[in-house]
């Protein structure tokens, strides 16, 4: 196994939760991205989630959009972020890492070439959020090949045998998005979000993480008690952006957030 299917394995035989962090690689520059990791893992992010900026994204709001079109002025390239991975792996950072982005440049890159390199500097997951499960069988066994976790997403509208389907192909993780939409933090989630995320767990084999939309210490407590773990993204993006590169209010921000989801304990 590796990190991210290690760390899950862990946290499901005691019971506890685990918060995944999104933050876009090389906004504002990969400088400041390989100050934020490390920060972020201290901080109490279980699982780091790195953004390959896309000109056209599918799943992004407006937070996610405009750090991308930052990342991409900078000169972020999906080689450049491959090359930071391994110098944050050489440099001690342990925590498991996943790339999130869209087909388009995995597929500029090539499947082989990417898969190969991404196993090569220490890359633990791939999100694709425009591959769907019926399209995902040469990426997912290249993967699989390299002992990496290619990580599948359900949405509220996704039926269930579907739901079943993605639970059994998925590696790592299941991603639940919580909303039919885009990215974006909001002041409230659906009711039903809880009774949804019960039924994708028993319907998973594996661990099920909830993201988009999510954005303050309570929301994530609240979900954690019927996730494995929670995703949270735009809010960090946002607070990077404020801090202009700096780690000090990423840093506190995630560090309410980890506090909150790992107070929760088994019902």
């Amino acid at each position: 196994m590796n990190r991210l299917e290690r760390h899950f394995a862990g946290r499901r035989s005691d019971g506890r939760r685990s918060l995944v962090v999104y933050l876009c690689a090389g906004d504002p520059d990969l400088a400041a991205t390989e100050r934020l990791v490390p920060a972020l893992a201290a901080a109490g992010a279980d699982v780091i989630e790195l953004g390959v900026p896309f000109s056209d994204p599918l799943a992004d709001g407006p937070t996610i959009q405009a750090a991308a079109e930052r990342a991409l002025r900078s000169g972020t390239t999906l080689a450049g972020i491959l090359d930071l991975v391994g110098r944050l792996r050489r440099g001690g950072c342990d925590v498991p890492l996943a790339l999130m982005g869209y087909m388009n440049p995995i597929v500029r890159m090539g499947i082989d070439a990417f898969v190969g390199r991404a196993a090569e500097v220490g890359v633990d997951g791939i999100i694709v959020p425009d591959l769907p499960l019926e399209e995902a069988g040469p990426l997912g066994d290249a993967a699989t090949g390299r002992d990496l976790s290619l990580v599948l997403l359900a949405a509220p509208t996704t039926p269930p045998d579907r739901l079943r389907r993605i639970g059994e192909r998925t590696r790592g993780f299941l991603y639940f998005v919580s909303i039919t939409g885009v990215t974006g933090a909001r002041a409230a989630l659906p009711a039903d979000l809880p009774g949804r995320l019960d039924a994708v767990r028993a319907a998973s084999r594996a661990p099920v993480a909830v993201g988009f939309g999510i954005s303050a210490p309570e929301q994530a407590a609240a979900l954690a008690e019927h996730a494995d773990a929670v995703v949270v993204g735009s809010a960090l993006v946002a607070e990077i952006a404020r801090s202009g590169g700096r780690t000090d209010g990423p840093v506190a921000l995630v560090r309410s957030l980890a506090e909150a989801v790992h107070a929760v304990r088994p019902r």
